[in-house]
């Protein structure tokens, strides 16, 4: 999805299990809390959030969740306009479909209290290197990327990312959403062949990292 709102997409209203991009909206839907957006984040504040986005903790993750509720997560994607999440009580299987999360993330940013906006976009931008594949892969030059992936265990079952690329006023949000590859490293090598043909037409072509 493109600044402008313009969609395009392949199933992109095909439903699927979350996996850990949910953890871009349990992100958000802490930092909302009512006791949370009106202060400044306290030192266990950014050790719960820090984990589970940078380096996808799900012990983390299953904090936040109970923390927030499922009514949180409901909240936060109605204010969005998803219309496709419905949680689960294993929140790795609350299901999403790509339009509503290109939605979401195209302005993310938007949806943090503002004290915490920052906080929030450079978590989503310092994933650690381990599991910067697909899109991190082949950012184009000069776009800034905010992002969140979700793997199936390394199964290949589920392989997801979501993201927004932004250059000045510019931005971009993608949301792939795969599902049945025969292994983890297959699901990543689809993630970034897909996310390579997307963003094609951002600038020059960006040179594949080793």
């Amino acid at each position: 999805m493109r600044t402008d709102g313009h969609l395009d997409g392949l199933s992109a209203r095909r439903t699927m299990p979350s996996a850990s991009v949910l953890k871009a909206m349990l992100l958000v839907a802490y930092l909302r809390e009512p006791d949370v957006r009106d202060r400044p984040l306290r030192k266990a504040d950014r050790d719960l959030l820090g984990p589970m986005i940078r380096r996808s903790d799900n012990v983390a993750a299953t904090r936040v969740r109970d923390l927030v509720g499922n009514d949180g997560l409901v909240r936060l994607a109605h204010r969005a306009g998803m219309r496709a999440f419905v949680p689960a009580a294993i929140w790795g299987l609350s299901r999403i479909d790509a339009a509503d999360q290109t939605l979401f993330l195209l302005h993310v940013d938007r949806f943090v209290p503002r004290r915490h906006s920052a906080t929030a976009m450079a978590l989503l931008s310092s994933i650690v290197p381990s599991q910067r594949w697909g899109i991190a892969k082949v950012r184009p030059p000069g776009w800034a990327l905010y992002f969140k992936g979700g793997w199936g265990s390394g199964s290949g079952a589920v392989d997801h990312q979501v993201a927004l690329l932004r250059r000045g006023e510019r931005r971009v949000s993608i949301a792939i959403l795969t599902t049945g590859s025969p292994s983890h490293a297959y699901g990543k090598a689809t993630l970034r062949g897909v996310a390579s043909r997307l963003l094609r037409g951002l600038g020059p072509r960006a040179e594949l990292q080793q």
